[in-house]
């Protein structure tokens, strides 16, 4: 039986790295979905200006506490609350825009982990 155990760790450990690998490529296939969606919406975008965004897009239901600007490195991030997405901006312009999912880790960035 000692033969065997080898063989079996061997086994045991070529299914662990297989399920691992299909894992992230499921990840890897989610998150291109998800990009690809953004991309295809009409979404604020990179380098608008928060007035510009208040004119095309309405008032956010939520303009959360801004974080950072302890430092030149460290500037000022705002956090505007769209239904659906969310808004992110460095100073005044935007950086990024957030689709809110399912999977729940951008639904509730007033209260961040």
């Amino acid at each position: 039986m000692k033969t065997f155990k080898p063989v079996l760790t061997a086994i045991a450990l070529a299914l662990v790295t297989a399920t691992v690998a299909s894992s992230a490529v499921a990840g890897d296939t989610l998150l291109m979905q998800r990009v690809q969606q953004e991309q295809s919406m009409n979404l604020p975008r990179k380098g608008m200006s928060m007035a510009e965004v208040e004119r095309r897009f309405g008032q956010p239901t939520a303009k959360l506490d801004a974080r950072g600007g302890g430092s030149r490195n460290q500037p000022v991030i705002n956090r505007w609350m769209y239904p659906g997405y969310i808004v992110y901006f460095e100073r005044s312009h935007v950086i990024h825009t957030v689709l809110n999912t399912p999977a729940g880790n951008n639904t509730s960035p007033a209260n961040p982990r």
